[in-house]
């Protein structure tokens, strides 16, 4: 082939490279305009109208299904990932639930992506839970009372749900009807947790057991296996940080 044709032809593919790569950079950067411009916050609510929304608080776009927000309150500087489903209820209908919020929501709280809360009796989610993506929080479920009917048109049993302050669930962990956790609870991946937990508890397996506590008299039992982090280094920026105060709700908000 002669010389001219081979400088002709690298020509075409490097300005098809680079219409591809221009290409590539204009989508994702119209993506993130539609993500900032669809995220929930107390300043833009778009058409949810939830109870509360607290300041510095968050829903990323798009969000997953969501309805009976009138009776959902998130705290302040919450961080919900996108598809996080919140539902007061079995589907979307006309049907009062009362004076007060069914889902509560603490301050500083993180929702994974994909994860569900899924309310029929009051769920309150202390300040500073933190879940992993995928997971799973209901204080309603299927009955099977009649061993005749099927089981899905059965009425569903209903209990309220508290995860203490500070706890964290990790990646599908599901949380059942009348769990209360207690404060600082880690859930292990995969857990599945019903009853009551104390405080300083690690759980893990399904049903959930207790694997590890702490206690002031004994530290942890059995003892942990890996070294204490490092200090945080100074570098950390704080709005990278949910523990600062300069990033806590003021007081009254």
């Amino acid at each position: 082939m002669p010389e001219n044709e081979n400088v002709f032809f690298s020509l075409l593919s490097g300005a098809a490279a680079w219409r591809r790569r221009a290409t590539t950079r204009l989508v994702h950067r119209a993506w993130r305009r539609v993500q900032n411009a669809g995220a929930v916050t107390a300043e833009r609510p778009g058409l949810l109208r939830f109870g509360r929304i607290g300041a510095g608080t968050r829903l990323a776009f798009p969000q997953g299904t969501v309805f009976g927000e009138r009776w959902i309150h998130l705290g302040a500087c919450c961080i919900i990932g996108e598809q996080v489903t919140l539902t007061v209820g079995l589907a979307p209908a006309d049907v009062d639930y009362g004076p007060d919020p069914v889902i509560r929501i603490g301050d500083g709280v993180v929702l994974g992506r994909d994860s569900h809360v899924v309310a029929m009796a009051p769920i309150v989610i202390g300040d500073k839970v933190y879940c992993g993506p995928n997971v799973y929080v209901t204080s309603t479920n299927h009955s099977y009372h009649d061993p005749d009917q099927a089981i899905g048109e059965q009425w569903p049993s209903s209990a309220p749900v508290e995860i203490g302050p500070g706890s964290w669930l990790g990646v599908d962990s599901v949380v059942l009807p009348g769990a209360r956790l207690g404060r600082n609870v880690v859930v292990a991946a995969g857990s599945v947790v019903r009853g009551e937990i104390p405080d300083h508890a690690v759980v893990a397996g399904a049903p959930a057991r207790i694997v590890r506590r702490w206690s002031p008299d004994t530290g942890w039992q059995p003892p942990l296996r890996t070294p204490a982090p490092s200090p945080l280094p100074d570098r950390v920026p704080p709005e990278e940080r949910l523990d600062v105060p300069e990033l806590e709700a003021p007081a009254g908000a």
